[in-house]
């Protein structure tokens, strides 16, 4: 882009700063921050955040196209499995323009806990996400304990370790 030169240099500070606005990432939820709320469409009936106050809820992203996300699944089903009963929900937000997409990896992988959709993409904003699946671990409180990033076959152990260290105490 040419800028006149009677312009001078504000034209061009202002251009960059201009574009520099526009460019500008989601705000990312930091530790201990309230997990923003949702309310979305689920496969049976709305999801809301607000609903599991009081359990431990590994809120997840998540998309058809996405490769790591189809070895995260069966991992959250066995999460979901095992401690549910101590206070665990998992919400699996699906971020899919085109709902087929989803709906074709939901009937291979059969998930044990609640997804979500939200086709519009105003969550993975609100919560800052970066890549694909992300994940975020909230206290019965609604702080975020944990953030995470892709899913490999070495995540498995530390982020079950995270879960059970979070969940309550059993007396």
């Amino acid at each position: 882009m040419h800028i006149p030169h009677s312009l001078g240099s504000f034209a061009g500070a202002a251009l960059l700063v201009a574009t520099s606005v526009l460019t500008l990432p989601a705000i990312a939820i930091e530790l201990g921050q309230t997990a923003p709320t949702f309310e979305l469409p689920g496969q049976s009936g709305n999801v809301r955040l607000a609903d599991f106050r009081g359990k431990l809820v590994y809120v997840d992203f998540w998309a058809s196209w996405c490769g790591p996300c189809k070895q995260s699944f069966p991992w959250m089903s066995a999460m979901h499995t095992r401690y549910a009963p101590r206070g665990l929900q998992i919400v699996a937000i699906n971020v899919d323009v085109k709902p087929a997409d989803a709906a074709a990896f939901l009937r291979a992988s059969a998930p044990a806990f609640a997804v979500a959709f939200d086709q519009a993409g105003v969550m993975p904003k609100a919560y800052g996400v970066n890549a694909m699946p992300s994940s975020y671990l909230v206290a019965p409180d609604g702080k975020v304990l944990r953030l995470h990033s892709g899913f490999r076959e070495s995540d498995r152990a530390e982020l079950e370790a995270a879960i059970v260290q979070a969940l309550p105490v059993r007396e």
